[in-house]
């Protein structure tokens, strides 16, 4: 699945918060976008789920627009969602919130599959566990593997990598190269560590101010001129 976005404009009342947006993310690559605190990364992706209307510009997979889809057709339509914060249901058990994504599939075709636990084999030891019992890190592979099982085309994580210990953002680290690497999934990745960044995507995008400001290699993230974007 190919997902291009080309001059998004958004708005939150008076307060522009991105500014001609355009980007692609390809079919078996790893697109990260960085960028500090408020530069627009969360509205982007929520733009692209559809959780935030756009003023300007136009999203489109494989060639066709989705704006005028709400949020669960987009879904359906092959995208998959992280959330920052992860927003699982406390309440539910881990095998619980995993059912939340099967909704969107055709009946004959929920059931949570193998991948999953291959993935995150803690989460099969866990399955009767409550989610709000899960540590911060378990709780972002529940996140994960909730989007995972409505069977995506492209995955959207907004800073997977936020709170989590060093242990695990390797595991998910391990987790989205693998994605990348069987299945041809296109992944889209914001995120604000430089080094997860940097080890796993093939293309990275920088904004500031709600705009793009550099587009390129991963490893131009090693260059000078590209990293001042990036500093406080």
């Amino acid at each position: 699945m190919n997902l291009s976005i080309n001059d998004l404009d958004l708005y939150y009342g008076a307060a522009q918060a991105l500014r001609g947006v355009s980007l692609e993310v390809k079919p078996g690559s790893i697109t990260c976008v960085l960028g500090r605190n408020g530069v627009g990364k969360s509205s982007l992706l929520r733009a692209i789920m559809g959780l935030q209307t756009v003023s300007k510009g136009t999203i489109a997979i494989d060639g066709t627009a989705i704006g005028g889809l709400a949020p669960h057709a987009r879904v359906k339509s092959g995208l998959g969602y992280v959330p920052q914060g992860r927003e699982i249901f406390p309440l539910l058990t881990v095998e619980e919130n995993l059912k939340t994504g099967l909704t969107v599939l055709p009946r004959f075709e929920r059931r949570i599959g193998a991948d999953v636990f291959r993935l995150f084999p803690v989460l099969k030891d866990m399955l009767s566990r409550r989610g709000g019992d899960l540590s911060g890190g378990q709780q972002q592979q529940l996140a994960i593997a909730r989007a995972l099982v409505t069977q995506p085309k492209l995955l959207v994580l907004d800073e997977p990598t936020e709170g989590i210990q060093p242990s695990i953002i390797k595991d998910i680290g391990n987790a989205i190269r693998y994605l990348r690497d069987t299945s041809g999934m296109a992944i889209l990745l914001v995120e604000q560590y430089l080094d997860f960044c940097r080890e796993l995507a093939d293309h990275v995008y920088i904004m500031d101010r709600g705009e793009v400001v550099h587009s390129g290699p991963a490893e131009d993230l090693d260059k000078a001129d590209v990293r001042k974007h990036l500093m406080v």
